[in-house]
């Protein structure tokens, strides 16, 4: 079975506190509203990853959450992981090729610049940037995370909350 890799960037998040670190920065209202739409347009395309990993910021990891209550994930089948924070094309792809073999659709939680870097470094996507909760779907043609690797996989879907696709 081929592998297939959703890239998820984190809803839209909350500057009003300047208090707060920004890895602790919630979702606002919009953000709030985007992420169950953008996951309701996956279901309603089939699409519902095996194992969720996201990145442990709030902003992400709230994201993740209402993705996986969408996709009726099991709690056990949602992971964080701690390098996706801030994490460069390099990290990204260790993440994903130390990715569980057992799972052949996975979604991954994370920020930008990160993953429009990632998504133009592993398939021909050319996608300038990556919106809040936008979703991209990337699928290679074999059967093991750690030959992901550049150019190795093609764009299959680009959607955002305002790309009016769904």
């Amino acid at each position: 079975m081929a592998k297939q890799l959703i890239l998820v960037r984190h809803a839209k998040s909350d500057w009003g506190d300047f208090t707060l670190k920004d890895f602790d920065r919630p979702l606002n209202p919009r953000g709030h509203k985007n992420a169950p739409e953008m996951v309701e347009r996956l279901i309603a395309k089939g699409i519902k990853p095996e194992a969720v990993v996201s990145s442990p910021a709030l902003r992400a990891i709230t994201t993740a959450k209402y993705f996986a209550a969408g996709w009726q994930t099991d709690a056990a089948q949602l992971t964080t992981e701690q390098a996706i924070y801030e994490a460069t094309t390099n990290t990204l792809l260790r993440v994903v090729n130390q990715l569980d073999n057992q799972f052949d659709r996975i979604a991954l939680f994370g920020h930008n610049p990160g993953l429009t870097d990632l998504l133009n470094y592993l398939s021909d996507g050319q996608i300038s940037d990556m919106p809040t909760c936008s979703v991209a779907i990337i699928d290679f043609q074999f059967d093991d995370w750690t030959l992901v690797s550049r150019g190795t996989g093609d764009l299959v879907l680009f959607d955002y909350p305002k790309s009016g696709l769904d």
